[in-house]
């Protein structure tokens, strides 16, 4: 017998114990909101579906193992379509998900497809409270130095944030980065880095809605 998957992506023992049942009825509501990406204008340029599994589905799933290892609520920051956010609340039902995406469209998209332990938030990282979140997500939100500027500040002392990057990425200006916002490099693997938050948003932090991407750090 194969391993179970999800799509391509080999994945573990169930630590939550689901039925067959309940993990078919799983696959089938990822492979419905994962048409719905590729149908839907201006949340992909992916159209053929199979791509569109492996980047945005099975790559989204990777991430589970590292938000695993932290305590917490979850914010999938601009989660436009809902790429790592939807596919990560729905295999991670304990935890509660903020879906957080600016666009008022993507957000009406959003809220048609939230799981249960999901809710939307339509704003930006910079005017969000600081210091809440156990994990942060960004995946192909910003180049990773501007993605952890955002991201970190939302995220609690003793949580992370969880980057999926691309092979050509600066992780040392990423971790110089990640030092001006009390975070420090925890892992880095086959794209994906997680940074420790280990003390509070330093004063001054964040920025003003769109300073970051203007006069990044680094």
């Amino acid at each position: 017998m194969s391993d179970p998957s999800w799509g391509n992506l080999p994945v573990p023992p169930d630590p939550l114990h689901r039925s067959a049942v309940a993990d078919e009825r799983l696959r089938r509501l990822l492979d419905d909101w994962l048409r719905a990406v590729v149908a839907t204008p201006g949340l992909t340029a992916i159209r053929n579906l199979d791509e569109a599994r492996r980047v945005l589905l099975d790559d989204s799933l990777r991430g589970a193992e590292l938000v695993r290892a932290y305590e917490g609520p979850l914010v999938d920051v601009g989660s436009g379509g809902g790429a790592p956010g939807i596919p990560l609340a729905m295999a991670l039902p304990e935890r509660v998900v903020t879906l957080l995406e600016a666009n008022g469209r993507k957000c009406d998209f959003l809220r048609r497809w939230a799981p249960p332990n999901a809710r939307v938030v339509q704003g930006r990282a910079e005017a969000q409270e600081t210091d809440v979140f156990g994990v942060a997500l960004a995946k192909a939100l910003a180049p990773p130095h501007v993605a952890a500027e955002w991201c970190l500040p939302l995220v609690r002392p003793g949580g992370a944030v969880v980057l999926w990057i691309g092979p050509t990425a600066d992780l040392d200006r990423v971790e110089r980065v990640a030092s001006q916002l009390a975070g420090e490099l925890a892992e880095n693997r086959d794209g994906l880095v997680s940074l420790r938050k280990i003390g509070p948003t330093p004063a001054g932090f964040p920025r003003r809605i769109g300073v970051a991407r203007k006069r990044p750090l680094g």
